[in-house]
């Protein structure tokens, strides 16, 4: 009979090759600091009891080491933290979780001892200890640092306080922080730049969340704090938002890892159904590809067979896709440096062709991708709300099925940071033209329609979408074209002047076109003017002026011109051509009464 501890061997090994769902079982020390008895402010009721219950809930979990102190001073804390880094030195994972008063001054978080006065701002330096000295407590640890803050509650000592400067800004709750190594998590109770709740009883609503998902076991960090965000969202009716700071890699990293229990001999089942459902279960913990064929290898028809051929088709569909993401932005570097270095028409050509196949062929990755990931969490679905609606069935897997969204670094994005973002990269890629200001408007939809059609997607342009924002900062170069004015041409992400040499001038299609020999015009100043309104003598001088030049230039061609040849007699009255038969003769002089020129005829 095929059974369960039969495909224990081969998943174990297959999980211990291939590290799909790393447990990390090296040390993990906390440090729980927790602030309520103010000297000189009023007491808090709760960071006691969050303390204590943040405690129990680290050393529950297994935790090597769990320092839980409250009510420290300043000098106290500090020496508290040199102790506690000297523990974090050989560790992979430190905790740090403080529950408190906290305070932001010029952009910069401080946690508040309870013997701090802050009677200045400019005290916070001497009396606080800023967020920097608990990230160097954390330092050393290999693994993971994390700082989880439930200190954003509305302090006091910012509305006591004298200012030294005027211009030195308080913050309401704590300023907004970017980690600067890697590894790095930093959980804040509340949103940066709002405060916390501290609920109405003997926990605030983030420590009860906290104390539910963080130890979960085998349970992602990023998820654990995306599920402590929505209860804490529920809990307050919306109006407080955990947030998270910093980054991790693409592996997973609880907090506490899954314990192998060694199996107690049991009696043989009859149904040999549940013995395919429970090694389905634990090729979809271990998640990789040789555990789903061990799986197969043991079960190779039937239901379950038919689910794990969608787990491995969505597998196969994702490392497709990240080989043709890689192999497309590859395709685009060649593209830009062959551009870059004027390479031959015919080399940026083939470029160009290449990249817009492996761009083509992203897409196409990226749809089969989706479509697997949309299936196969379909099919977990189905066999989950079987196995809770079947007579004496065992609890689903607790697992999450294939395909399903986790939440991110960043529980929630506000829409507007959202809309900012994805206008922000649409304007780095040529598309969008206006102002980032987070307002999804009509000037806005039509730049992501206008990248769908350059870059051959179907984004939703109604609203800005994770989806838009990642597949935008996807490209590297330049996605929908420079589109410039009559008169200007389009010179790399600019516009400038076309300038058309002699005898060329711009046409209707931005062209320089070379002119056409044209008849011969009169010159403008022998044309007489009947609107001019410049006075008698003043047109009279202009005009003696006028025929004088016209009669040079006639006398100097009288031996050539018969008939007139197109010559123009001026005096003070008039202009008109030369009469048949008749040429102009230059006699020298010319002003007011006097002619220039002379007609002379044959």
């Amino acid at each position: 009979m095929r059974n369960f501890f039969r495909l224990c061997p081969f998943l174990l090994a297959a999980a211990l090759m291939f590290g799909a769902e790393p447990a990390f079982a090296g040390k993990r020390v906390a440090l729980v600091l927790a602030n309520s008895a103010y000297q000189h402010a009023p007491s808090l009721a709760n960071p006691v009891n969050d303390g204590a219950v943040m405690a129990k809930t680290l050393t529950d979990a297994g935790f090597d080491v769990v320092d839980s102190r409250h009510d420290l001073t300043a000098l106290d804390t500090r020496r508290v933290l040199r102790e506690f880094a000297d523990a974090t030195r050989d560790a992979d994972i430190a905790v740090v979780y403080y529950a408190g008063h906290g305070i932001e001054v010029e952009g910069a978080n401080y946690l508040i001892p309870v013997d701090a006065r802050l009677e200045r701002d400019t005290d916070v330096y001497d009396e606080a200890l800023s967020l920097d000295r608990i990230l160097v407590a954390v330092g050393p640890a290999k693994q993971l640092r994390l700082v989880i803050l439930d200190a954003c509650r509305d302090n006091p000592f910012g509305r006591t306080m004298k200012r030294t400067l005027a211009a030195r800004g308080i913050g309401r709750g704590l300023a907004r922080v970017e980690p600067s190594s890697s590894n790095t998590l930093i959980a804040y109770s509340a949103k940066a730049g709002f405060t916390a709740q501290d609920g109405d009883g003997a926990n605030s609503p983030f420590t009860i969340a906290l104390s539910k998902h963080l130890t979960t076991p085998g349970l992602d960090i990023r998820r654990a704090f995306g599920f402590v965000r929505d209860d804490v969202l529920k809990s307050t009716g919306n109006k407080q938002e955990p947030f998270v700071y910093g980054s991790l890699g693409g592996d997973d990293v609880p907090l506490v890892p899954v314990k192998v229990m060694a199996a107690a001999p049991v009696a043989p089942v009859v149904n040999p159904q549940a013995d395919m459902r429970r090694d389905y279960e634990l090729a979809l913990q271990v998640g990789n590809r040789p555990a789903w064929d061990a799986f197969l290898a043991q079960h190779p028809d039937g239901f379950y067979a038919n689910l794990a051929k969608l787990q491995i088709d969505k597998i196969q569909a994702e490392q497709v896709h990240v080989a043709a993401t890689e192999k497309a932005k590859q395709a685009e570097a060649e593209r830009d440096r062959l551009a870059a270095f004027g390479a031959q028409k015919d080399a940026q050509a083939r470029a160009a062709a290449d990249a817009k196949v492996a761009e083509q062929a992203q897409l196409a990755a990226q749809k089969a991708k989706e479509q697997a990931q949309q299936q196969a969490a379909a099919a977990e679905q189905q066999r989950v709300n079987l196995a809770a609606t079947a007579p004496n069935a065992a609890p689903a897997s607790t697992a999450s099925p294939a395909g399903t969204n986790v939440a991110s670094l960043t529980p929630a994005t506000a829409p507007a940071d959202l809309s900012s973002s994805v206008q922000t990269e649409l304007g780095r890629v040529g598309c969008f033209s206006g102002q980032a200001d987070g307002n999804w408007n009509t000037s806005a939809q039509p730049s992501l329609s206008q990248f769908n059609r350059y870059a051959g997607t179907r984004l939703d342009v109604k609203e800005a979408s994770s989806d838009a924002l990642d597949t935008v900062k996807s490209k590297q170069s330049r996605v929908c074209p420079l589109v410039c004015d009559h008169g200007f041409k389009a010179d790399g992400d600019k516009c400038s002047r076309i300038v058309c040499g002699d005898g060329y001038a711009l046409n209707g299609d931005n062209e320089c076109e070379k002119q056409r020999a044209g008849k011969a015009t009169k010159p403008a100043t022998a044309k007489r003017d009947d609107g001019d309104d410049r006075p008698a003598r003043q047109r009279r001088q202009s005009g003696g002026a006028a025929a004088g030049a016209a009669g040079g230039n006639a006398a100097a061609g009288a031996g050539r011109a018969s008939g007139g040849g197109g010559q123009i007699f001026c005096n003070d009255l008039l202009c008109r051509p030369v009469q048949r038969g008749c040429h102009l003769e230059y006699r020298g002089g010319g002003g007011p009464h006097v002619d220039a020129n002379v007609e002379v005829c044959n």
